[in-house]
């Protein structure tokens, strides 16, 4: 049990009196009430500390069920344990706990890129924090970067993306389907990401519809093969690639796309996360986990060379450096009886 559900437990029947006992003056001057529940001393000029009118909250409640809502000064936050005034909130330091009129508790904070991907409002499967986190990394996703994705689903690879890239990156979204669009820019509108996202209802079989090259793409269909030449037209050399699917076949069938296009340094990827109950006396696993969610593939644009690959003692431009045969120091052969051959614990990664 955490801290502060210990601290419930143990206080909850007094601070649930003291709550229904102050319902009245909450309704007459909620503001005064706030400022008079706050325990420390707030600097008011600090805004980035504390609850303000218009910011995105999330609310947990003593059984970590979570409540994504926007703070607007007259309006409640409504739940099935009662409600909370807006008011009552504003002011108060980020991390405090309000309590609701049946005197219910709940912690007030401020929602993290993954709180927000997992509360948008959806109408597909959406990718997970735990890959899209992942992707971000493996993309090179940094603010200014021009990044395509094929195929926004309910918006929350690009929920991920647009916070990444922000404020003087951008993040072109081309999608075949309008219901899914309209989807995610509603998405993207509610947690102020928007102006960072363009919309291109498009084909993406024909091409993407981008002025110029882009730093990084991420395909996120069900065909991705179909679209790794056009991805590799509208791709930088040397940019970054990577796609999701959820089964091998699929794998199998964009390996052979990205090794008949000009792609290299292709790896293939699976992220499972094991959740632990954070309780130190009694610390285990917890029962369920986020296992497999899809195959992730990665590749980097390289630049065929054009004509024949050299083969004189100067390694080609896509070809390893050739190995020299090993000296041996007593007239013997090395392992297997060839000249110059690894022997099994021998680093062999300059041939991978």
């Amino acid at each position: 049990m955490s801290y502060w559900h210990e601290w419930l437990n143990s206080n909850r029947a007094c601070e649930a009196g003291r709550v229904h006992e102050k319902i009245a003056t909450l309704l007459e001057d909620t503001r005064a009430v706030t400022h008079t529940n706050i325990d420390r001393d707030i600097d008011t000029n600090d805004t980035n500390d504390t609850i303000k009118d218009q910011d995105l909250a999330l609310a947990v409640d003593t059984k970590d069920k979570a409540h994504l809502f926007k703070i607007e000064a007259g309006r409640r936050f409504e739940t099935h344990h009662g409600y909370i005034l807006h008011d009552a909130m504003i002011g108060k330091p980020w991390g405090s706990l309000v309590y609701s009129t049946l005197g219910h508790a709940y912690l007030v904070v401020r929602p993290g890129t993954a709180d927000l991907i997992r509360h948008i409002k959806r109408s597909s499967q959406v990718i997970f924090p735990k890959d899209s986190a992942y992707i971000l990394m493996r993309l090179n996703v940094k603010p200014g970067m021009r990044v395509l994705e094929s195929g926004c689903g309910s918006g929350g690879l690009t929920l991920a993306l647009a916070t990444a890239v922000m404020p003087s990156g951008r993040v072109y979204s081309q999608e075949i389907r309008e219901d899914f669009i309209a989807l995610t820019r509603k998405n993207m509108q509610r947690v102020s990401l928007d102006p960072y996202v363009e919309f291109i209802n498009a084909d993406s079989t024909n091409g993407f519809l981008v002025d110029k090259k882009v730093d990084a793409v991420f395909l996120d269909m069900p065909a991705p093969e179909t679209c790794v030449p056009q991805a590799r037209a509208v791709l930088k050399d040397g940019g970054f690639f990577g796609s999701l699917v959820p089964t091998t076949n699929q794998v199998q069938n964009i390996l052979r796309a990205l090794n008949a296009t000009a792609f290299g340094l292709i790896d293939v990827e699976e992220i499972m996360t094991r959740r632990y109950k954070p309780v130190a006396d009694r610390l285990r696993p917890q029962d369920r986990m986020i296992a497999h969610t899809g195959f992730l593939i990665f590749a980097r644009a390289i630049v065929k060379p054009l004509g024949p690959v050299p083969h004189d003692n100067t390694p080609g431009p896509l070809e390893p450096a050739q190995l020299e045969p090993a000296q041996s120091t007593d007239g013997a052969e090395d392992a297997g009886g060839v000249p110059g051959a690894l022997n099994d614990d021998a680093d062999a990664s300059a041939l991978d």
